[in-house]
């Protein structure tokens, strides 16, 4: 029995490559290459397309409205943050915490300035920084 399985599959292959099927068109490979490489940049710019499209949502869709923003940020802990935010041009220092809430620490006399462009000499410090200076319009 071992032996005509064998025999059967070692025939099988070769019969199979030396008959063409009937009716069968040769298979042109250069345009089915062009096809699924025209196929795939068509999914890659889709895909940007749909990033382009929900940032473009997600900027007309901001919480907090226009009166109030987080300047900046900074984690002082596992879980515990020290925000900078302006309400109404008055900064607020506020401590946010999961069991505290959030605390204002201090109000700040006279708003710090806003250093928008960072200095051009200062090399990024880790993957987020050079990830957001690529994000950066």
């Amino acid at each position: 029995m071992r032996h005509i399985v064998a025999a059967v599959g070692g025939l099988l292959p070769g019969a199979l490559l030396a008959a063409p099927v009937a009716g069968a068109a040769p298979v042109d490979t250069g345009a089915e290459l062009v096809r699924v490489l025209i196929s795939l940049l068509g999914v890659v710019a889709l895909i940007f397309f749909v990033g382009w499209m929900s940032r473009r949502a997600q900027a007309r869709i901001r919480p907090g409205g226009r009166r109030i923003r987080v300047i900046e940020s900074m984690p002082v802990g596992i879980k515990d943050r020290v925000m900078l935010i302006d309400v109404g041009g008055t900064q607020l220092l506020v401590g946010a915490s999961p069991t505290g809430g959030l605390r204002t620490l201090h109000v700040l006399d006279a708003p710090l300035p806003d250093d928008a462009t960072p200095s051009q000499g200062a090399a990024p410090r880790g993957f987020r920084d050079v990830l957001s200076q690529w994000k950066r319009p």
